[in-house]
């Protein structure tokens, strides 16, 4: 029985993008445009030029203990997608706000889940789709060991919705150039450091509140 979770797009097209909010990459190293797999046109979707490392989030993206006023309990994630953010909520009227890429036009979603399981050093399982289209990732079909290179970073939550997998997870990301940016298929990302930090916070079974 579903609880309040919402998405915008098809579960069709949510299982073709098992890799999450990951991005196509180089596997030189090299970044360019950021380049995605849009499974809803079955082709790759290269984003605007402005999307590059030359790119430094603003200031205000910064890992910060901010007011908190709001109603939800301590221990809880809430994710402003609008704004780019996340809070951790802690105890005496405060959170930890963390910058967040999410999900980009047609890939926004709403609700409330919760932390599953989490994981360090996630595995990244490339879907068929993206392996048919780029036959040099078909080494990784067995999954890429984590690592820096590794498009899910240093750390992932699993993100479930009663019993089910929503395929969402909050992850880290070696493409910190991304943060504050409409950039994913779903998945919230943040850069490694701040994932880390999230990570060693945040309990098995947390709720997670996306606006």
């Amino acid at each position: 029985m579903r609880t309040g979770f919402s998405l915008r797009i098809g579960r069709a097209a949510l299982a073709a993008v098992i890799a999450l909010s990951v991005t196509a990459f180089s596997l030189t190293g090299v970044a360019q445009a950021l380049t995605f797999f849009d499974p809803v046109s079955g082709s790759f979707k290269t984003i605007d030029q402005r999307y590059s490392t030359n790119r430094k989030p603003p200031a205000k993206y910064n890992r910060q203990t901010v007011r908190y006023t709001g109603g939800e309990a301590p221990g809880t994630i809430i994710i402003d997608s609008s704004r780019h953010f996340l809070f951790f909520v802690l105890p005496g009227n405060r959170a930890v706000r963390y910058g967040v890429g999410v999900g980009r036009e047609g890939f926004g979603w709403k609700g409330k889940v919760r932390v599953a399981r989490k994981t360090e050093w996630p595995r990244w399982i490339p879907p068929r789709e993206m392996i048919s289209r780029e036959p040099r990732l078909k080494k990784y079909a067995g999954g890429m060991p984590g690592g820096p290179s590794n498009p899910l970073g240093a750390r992932a939550l699993y993100l479930f919705d009663g019993g089910r997998d929503t395929l969402y997870r909050i992850h880290g990301t070696n493409e910190p150039w991304t943060i504050g940016l409409n950039v994913s298929s779903g998945c919230i990302r943040l850069n490694n450091d701040d994932i880390i930090d999230l990570y060693g916070r945040v309990q098995v079974g947390a709720p997670v509140v996306v606006l």
